[in-house]
This record gives structure tokens, sequence and C-alpha cells, in this order.
């Protein structure tokens, strides 16, 4: 029997301009970059992870920095918005506030599913809310940044449930119970809420059903959602399973911070990684995302690769 995924793991999107990107995410959402790398499949551009204090599992919004795509647009049958979680209630309104400081485009705090939420806009149009974990129970949130802008007891600290939005609900909601073993714990009018592992805001999937216009992917919309599994022997049973249920797959990749797996459902690509090695161990703790990191394999090319790549500052130290 294959065991159980724990959660979310990341959600990676696509962005224009890493500069941006890092200037929103850092000074207005005050989440931490935790590791600047690059695309391993696409060496010549960004891969940035930004997360909690120490970039545990499950609180990383990673983007792949592609400034000459088009720009994508929403519709059905694509990841359509991205959550984060807040401590609680308190936390929403004082992002409430800071938004209208920074300009931030959002619906201001709204309830779904009996919680309350603050659903926003990113600059190039991606499509986030904040969920309050007030009164929440299940997988554990992560560690506030100790040295962000925004006070520990209200910053975002873990990814929120993840809303996905297909033309082909019945047959995906299938594919979430059969295979991903996701329970639905709240159903309304072509909505249904999934939990998975420990459940609560942390291991949560909303999926809607649209019949409108498929989205388009570009930068401003998400490339994939991944859910956490424990190690490489638990990694390796997923593949197992995969086969066994004739899906396609990538097969196991070692991205170094963690161990991949990929298939698709439809238009929607979902990601398995484990839990680690995790983002600590090549940079010291008090310069996380400082300097452009490079996994082992890629070190020999990092003359080239850092001459190709566009630089940006983000030294904090």
């Amino acid at each position: 029997m294959t065991e159980g995924l724990l959660g979310i793991h990341h959600v990676t999107a696509m962005t224009d301009d890493a500069k941006r990107n890092y200037e929103f995410f850092t000074e207005v959402l005050g989440m931490r970059l935790v590791k600047k790398t690059v695309n391993q499949d696409d060496i010549h551009t960004y891969h940035t992870f930004f997360a909690d204090d120490v970039g545990s599992p499950g609180t990383d919004v990673t983007f792949f920095d592609f400034p000459n795509i088009p720009k994508g647009s929403p519709g059905t049958n694509s990841i359509s918005r991205i959550g984060l979680r807040v401590p609680d209630d308190a936390a929403l309104e004082y992002y409430l506030e800071r938004f209208e400081e920074f300009d931030v485009k959002n619906d201001g705090i709204k309830e779904i599913f009996g919680k309350k939420v603050l659903p926003f806009e990113e600059a190039d149009g991606q499509r986030y809310q904040l969920f309050s974990d007030e009164g929440d129970t299940g997988v554990a949130p992560g560690i506030p940044w100790k040295n962000g802008p925004v006070p520990e007891d209200k910053a975002i600290y873990g990814l929120g449930p993840i809303e996905i939005t297909v033309s082909y609900f019945d047959e995906f909601k299938q594919i979430l119970t059969g295979i991903y073993d996701m329970k639905p714990v709240l159903e309304e009018q072509n909505v249904t809420l999934f939990e998975v592992g420990e459940g609560g805001n942390g291991g949560q999937v909303i999926l809607r059903k649209d019949e409108s216009a498929p989205g388009r992917q570009g930068y401003g919309q998400v490339h994939h959602v991944s859910f956490r599994v424990k190690d490489h022997e638990t990694i390796k049973k997923w593949e197992e399973k995969y086969n066994h249920n004739r899906m396609g797959h990538s097969g196991n990749v070692n991205r170094f911070y963690f161990e991949a797996l990929y298939t698709r459902i439809g238009d929607i690509l979902v990601e398995i990684s484990t839990d680690g090695p995790g983002f600590m161990g090549d940079e010291p703790y008090e310069t996380l995302g400082e300097s452009l990191a490079l996994p082992p394999f890629l070190e020999s090319q990092r003359e080239e690769i850092e001459a190709q790549i566009r630089p940006f500052d983000t030294k904090r130290s």
C-alpha cells in the first residue's frame, strides 16, 4: 500500500520579472527568499523559492522567471488561485491595511467554507488568497520569517488550500479520491473541498467546475502544484502506483533540494515531492537566498550560467 500524501508541498508559478516578484514577496507579503537558483530544465532562467523562516516543506511558493513569454490568462482547466496561511482573523485585517498601503489589488475579507479569506492579486495578475488559521486544525504551519517586515504574529507561514478549476469536474474528483486518497469534506454546487493527510488549511484542495474558456499558460499563471511525501522510499512507491494505474509520469527526478515525480491530470500538472533534504544544507541560515545557489550537478556550469542570467540583488544580511 502506498503511504498517503502529507499535505501541500509547494506551488510553482511563472513571472516575467524576478526582481519585481522578489520585492513583492519579501517587502509586501513578508515571505523569505530561501533559495535563488535556476530552473533545472532551462538553466539560464531563475527559479526562486519563497517560504517560511527555514524553508519548511508546505510553505513555499516558487517562481520560474520567463521574461519573454506572453502573459497568461485565467480560465478553466488551470490551477486558478494560490492559498497562503496566516495565524488568525486579526492577521487578515493587518494584511488588508497593508495591501491598501502598497496599492495591492484585493477583494476585501470574505468567507469561504466557513473560513475568513482575503483574495488579492500581484501586479502581473497572479491570483492568491490568504486563509485565516483561526480555529484551524490539521497540517502544522511553518515558522514566520524572523527578520521580515511583517510582525511574526501576523506573518504568512505556510501554504493554504489550492484552488483548481476544471471543465472535467467529475473525472477529476474520481482521480483525487481514487488515486490520491483525498476525502471530500464539504460540497456545494459545482465546488468540492478535499482534504489530504492531517487536513486543515495545509492539506486542502478546492476543486471548482467551470465550463467556460480554458485559461492560457504564461506569466501571471500557476505552472504546477506539488504534494508532500515523506522520503525516497515513499516516492518510489508512488511511481509504482502510477505504473499500476497506467498513468504517464516523469519517473523520479532528483532536484537536489527534494525528489520529484510529475504526472498530468488532463491539463493540470501535479507533482509529488519529498520533504527533504530541504534548503538548509548548502547555505548558512543567515544568508539564505542571497547568492545564486546551484546543485552540485550544475556547479561546473556556474561561469556560463552567471554570464547569461540577469543578476538582481537579494542581499539582506
